[in-house]
């Protein structure tokens, strides 16, 4: 398809430019008054025009459970327990599939156009069904899909594990399963809709030291990069400590995972000796803001960690843990507590979306996503600021950013495709999934309480 973006109040980083042509999936102009050629038009006007926002961690399944009553008031170690561990276990792979539609249709109508799922329902006896189910419902919305294949091949030191009566995989079954979804999923070029990520789900907690080795080379050897959580309360720290003798960090580098080919979700207890470790070896950070403030673990030093060098992206975070999948509302939180909790006027805004489009995107390896650019991939989206409440906003460009929710999408296109179209995503019956959502929680609730 060929489209132009007429008459955009602003597009991000090209304050002199109101028109943007598509052809085929790249942005093929940027200019004024541009020639209507063959194109579709998409009226611009009252409209801002981002680079597609990414989403560098999330838990897809979890957008089943949000609220859940016991676990509204407690920490990340007793919430695991209350919540996630409680539930997943008796989920089926229709309750995945419509966890992971709602969890993307959340997305997208924010404006996001790649989501890296750290998906982690692996046990002994899993079957491939549970992960097909999130390839196939990112594969029907039309969004970028980059999955973390998470699991255990013990429970370690995770004890919701072994409360909930989860048996883990052994590595064996975790490097089988990783082949099988390389071979069948996974593409390596630019313009790949489906990436798959060496993530196993807790790297302190997990998995033993050998095995994260091995997981390590069997991503290395095959150009795959690697996710993990870590540093997101004290406890990783302490039981590092306690297990290895070693900061969490430098067990980290002991097993073979720092690097640019690395990212870990939240580093909330990184200190100045973890950020100069982690800067120098490239390695990023999956940063999520609200989960993070729900559940009461603190606030990343992010803005140390840019200034240090390393590789900053933002996420969602599970759905259990935020309750609104939105990644505006992760950038514009972003801005407001990295300010708050440094006592500053940073980070800017042009840096907080650089971190929400073309940061996390080069952290995912789309070197040609996240950026307006001739040349670049045509994953866009344009906010509709005509609503009375941006009225008196004196700058267009930074209206969505500053706004924060409610948003209203007038247009999201991934891969030059027209996805989201005033708010509707294409092909999705969206009262039909709130009701099949509806049926699937309560079986769920039967299931999981007995």
């Amino acid at each position: 398809m060929h489209y132009l973006i007429r008459n955009c109040a602003a597009i991000a980083s090209h304050p002199d430019c109101h028109d943007l042509r598509i052809r085929a999936n790249r942005i093929a102009e940027i200019g004024n008054q541009l020639e209507l050629l063959d194109a579709e038009v998409i009226d611009g006007s009252q409209c801002v025009l981002y680079p597609g926002l990414v989403n560098s961690h999330h838990h897809l399944a979890q957008s089943l459970f949000k609220a859940v009553p016991a676990g509204l008031n407690q920490h990340l170690g007793e919430w695991l327990g209350s919540v996630p561990y409680q539930y997943w276990p008796h989920m089926t792979p229709n309750d995945m599939y419509l966890a992971a539609t709602l969890g993307l249709y959340e997305l997208m109508r924010s404006g996001t156009t790649i989501c890296a799922d750290h998906h982690y329902l692996y046990h002994i006896a899993a079957t491939p069904e549970m992960e097909d189910a999130v390839w196939q419902a990112a594969d029907d919305l039309g969004i970028r899909l980059v999955l973390c294949r998470g699991g255990a091949t013990n429970t370690g030191t995770h004890q919701g594990l072994a409360k909930a009566g989860i048996k883990p995989e052994n590595l064996e079954q975790m490097l089988t399963g990783l082949q099988a979804s390389l071979d069948q999923y996974h593409q390596p070029q630019a313009d790949a809709m489906r990436r798959l990520v060496v993530a196993p789900t807790s790297l302190v907690h997990t998995s033993p030291p050998d095995d994260l080795r091995q997981l390590a080379g069997f991503a290395r050897a095959n150009g795959l990069r690697m996710h993990s959580h870590l540093l997101e309360v004290g406890f990783d720290e302490q039981q590092s400590q306690r297990k290895y003798g070693m900061s969490a960090v430098n067990y980290a580098e002991s097993v073979n995972w720092l690097g640019e080919d690395v990212w870990f979700a939240h580093l909330v207890q990184a200190n100045e000796a973890d950020i100069q470790t982690l800067a120098a070896s490239r390695t990023g950070i999956g940063h999520c803001p609200t989960s993070n403030g729900r559940l009461g673990s603190g606030i990343a030093k992010v803005l140390a960690m840019h200034k240090a060098g390393m590789q900053i992206s933002l996420g969602v975070d599970g759905a259990a843990s935020s309750e609104n999948g939105s990644m505006l509302q992760e950038a514009n939180l972003s801005w407001l507590l990295q300010r708050a909790a440094n006592a500053s006027v940073e980070p800017d805004l042009a840096q907080v979306l650089s971190w929400a489009s073309a940061d996390g995107a080069k952290l995912l390896g789309f070197e040609d996503s996240g950026e307006i650019a001739v040349g670049k991939l045509a994953d866009l989206c344009l906010f509709d600021i005509s609503a009375a409440r941006y009225q008196g906003m004196m700058s267009a460009e930074w209206a969505p950013l500053l706004g924060g929710e409610p948003v209203s999408l007038k247009a999201g296109f991934i891969n030059g495709k027209l996805r989201v179209e005033n708010g509707a995503v294409a092909g999705l019956d969206v009262e039909k999934l709130a009701a099949d959502l509806a049926q699937a929680r309560e079986g769920l609730i039967r299931r999981a309480l007995g």
